[in-house]
């Protein structure tokens, strides 16, 4: 397959004024207002689709991102974009950059009912897949069969549904998650895990979901930015010889692996997201993908890192 085809652009970076992200302050609007955020994010989708995007994802918790992009679809007539959102964590940062919280995490039952029905009151139709939003070990889901049972009536309808995943434990998580049935039906057809060149210890699991016919894609794929700001002297290395940037590298690294269905771009503008496409057309050799392998960090210290990333 075509890689742009196994291509989404994520609107964690836009849909709110603060992340975690690194690199992003020169890429956004100065001021961050919501009409401002809004513009920046018609941009990133209109390049994105010009290049030949046609899968978006989004959240609750990412602020205004599925206002923004169910306005863009409208606007724009677009109805052959598959649109992917999740549910658990709400966005309370108010707008604000300071904000001494800006999401909160909740796995119940209700928590689901209150955000599907205000994810169909945003978009314009029903999202193609909807995920459980950062699945851990300790997740009250795998102990709350209502809520597992409300998930696969979403399934009747015919969405798709799927679950995120983050922390060191991702791997045992997919194989927990995919072994939940619902009458007899595996509950989860989907999954979307960090994976990039210094965190992939879901990469065996995520190579067998696949081969179970599970949807697998890829996100955080730059590592929150760190492998574009600062790379390790390999990638950069690798990136010269090719004539190309650090993270076009680290990206090229995550379509290189077959088992991935879809590769999430997170770009703040259409410059980075220029950047980050160029990855669809690189190969990289198998010298290069060795060197790449060998950057893996330790899962607890690469989760501990990313911990201590700062909103803004």
């Amino acid at each position: 397959m075509d890689n742009i085809a196994r291509t989404a652009v994520g609107l964690a970076s836009l849909g709110r004024p603060a992340y975690i992200n690194l690199g992003r302050e020169s890429e956004l609007p100065a001021d961050r207002t919501v009409a401002a955020m809004r513009d920046a994010t018609f941009a990133v989708l209109d390049r994105a689709y010009d290049a030949g995007v046609r899968r978006v994802d989004v959240a609750r918790s990412y602020g205004r991102a599925e206002e923004f992009l169910a306005a863009w679809l409208s606007d724009r007539g677009r109805s052959d974009v598959t649109v992917s959102s999740k549910w658990g964590y709400a966005y309370v940062g108010d707008w604000r950059t300071d904000a001494p919280v800006h999401e909160v995490k909740e796995h119940s039952l209700a928590r689901f009912r209150q955000q599907w029905a205000e994810t169909r009151d945003t978009l314009p139709t029903a999202p193609a897949l909807y995920q459980v939003h950062s699945l851990t070990p300790d997740s009250a889901l795998f102990d709350d069969r209502e809520l597992q049972v409300a998930l696969a009536e979403l399934v009747d309808t015919g969405v798709r549904v799927g679950f995120s995943t983050s922390g060191p434990a991702q791997a045992d998580t997919i194989r927990r998650a995919l072994e939940l049935t619902v009458d007899g039906r595996h509950l989860f057809t989907a999954v979307q895990s960090t994976w990039n060149v210094l965190e992939s210890s879901a990469g065996l699991a995520l190579a067998e979901a696949h081969r179970a016919g599970v949807l697998v894609q890829l996100k955080e794929t730059l590592a929150n930015g760190r492998l574009a700001v600062d790379p390790p002297d390999v990638v950069a290395d690798i990136a010269r010889a090719h004539g190309t940037t650090p993270d076009v590298v680290a990206l090229a690294a995550a379509y290189a692996e077959d088992w991935a269905d879809v590769v999430l771009l997170g770009p703040a503008g259409v410059t980075q997201l220029d950047t980050n496409l160029a990855a669809a057309a690189l190969r990289l050799n198998d010298d290069d993908l060795e060197n790449l392998a060998e950057l893996r960090e330790n899962p607890r210290e690469y989760w501990a890192r990313r911990s201590q990333l700062v909103w803004e």
